[in-house]
């Protein structure tokens, strides 16, 4: 005689007490309807209903992996970001709501209309995605080290129909020849001996999109220097960093020039982004 199938709140109810996180029932509700097809309210409204076997399996096994800490994002293959749904896999971080932020400050720089816009190190698309939704007219170009991201970023772009360049590239070296208004980039800013990077999502998330020298800081060092021969005259740099890497970005962005720099805070009041502007006569009468 067959086992008898668990109802949906059944099933629910087990994963919410497996899953350790600060959302298991919304984790395990985001789950089952992945599996199931079913938007969320229907397992509030019919909790009796029944999965069929092969839904069960699969459900039970997204949860097993959730239970030993992997992202949901991961599990469910999307993420939304700016309000788009992305595609995500290992090979990218996951989109995170702050930044957001470095797109709001993107758009409230004084930008031409058809601004040339470069977003560094662009994972799923996202940051370089946000600003082609809002700013058609801008000609936005992304680049990628990792050729996983750089197929995400570019079905990301097909399926939204959104007109974004993508390139592979570390960093600058393998562009087209090309001169920007703007550069905006979330490069890694981890420290290697960092502790947060045994915790939480980031253990799943892959190193090179996180880790960046013994203070976090070689890859902005290395972007902030080279950004001058890719931006146009009072072109802008913009970057993310680590909450308690302001000042130390800020001193790396008058090194190399840039003036109007500030730091602008995150959702959660942290300061999260820097931002210069390149003026070439500026620097070329400073150098005289």
């Amino acid at each position: 005689m067959n086992k008898p199938l668990p109802s949906c709140e059944a099933l629910l109810d087990d994963a919410v007490r497996r899953i350790a996180s600060d959302t298991p029932r919304l984790d395990a509700e985001l789950l089952l309807s992945h599996v199931s097809g079913l938007n969320r309210s229907s397992f509030r409204a019919f909790p009796e209903r029944e999965l069929d076997a092969a839904q069960v399996t699969e459900f039970e096994g997204l949860v097993a992996q959730r239970v030993q800490g992997m992202p949901i994002a991961y599990l469910l293959g999307h993420q939304e970001f700016w309000s788009l749904p992305l595609k995500v896999s290992s090979n990218t971080l996951i989109p995170r709501p702050d930044t957001e932020c470095l797109v709001e400050q993107a758009l409230e720089l004084p930008l031409p209309d058809n601004a040339r816009v470069l977003d560094l190190g662009t994972g799923t698309g996202a940051i370089a995605l946000a600003l082609a939704s809002e700013k058609p007219t801008w000609l936005v170009t992304a680049c990628d080290l990792q050729e996983g991201a750089i197929t995400l970023a570019k079905a990301n772009a097909w399926e939204l129909e959104l007109a974004v360049n993508v390139f592979q590239s570390s960093w600058f070296t393998g562009l087209p020849t090309d001169s920007f208004d703007l550069i905006v980039s979330n490069p890694p800013y981890i420290a290697s001996g960092d502790h947060h990077l045994g915790e939480g999502d980031v253990r799943f998330e892959p190193a090179s999109a996180l880790v960046a020298g013994a203070d976090g800081l070689d890859d902005i060092r290395q972007i902030v220097a080279e950004a001058p021969a890719w931006l146009n005259s009072d072109g802008w740099l913009l970057l993310e960093h680590g909450f308690d890497q302001a000042k130390a970005v800020r001193a790396v962005f008058s090194e190399h020039g840039f003036t109007s720099v500030e730091t602008r805070k995150d959702y959660g009041d942290n300061d999260r982004m820097t931002l210069g502007q390149w003026a070439q006569q500026g620097a070329a009468d400073a150098e005289r």
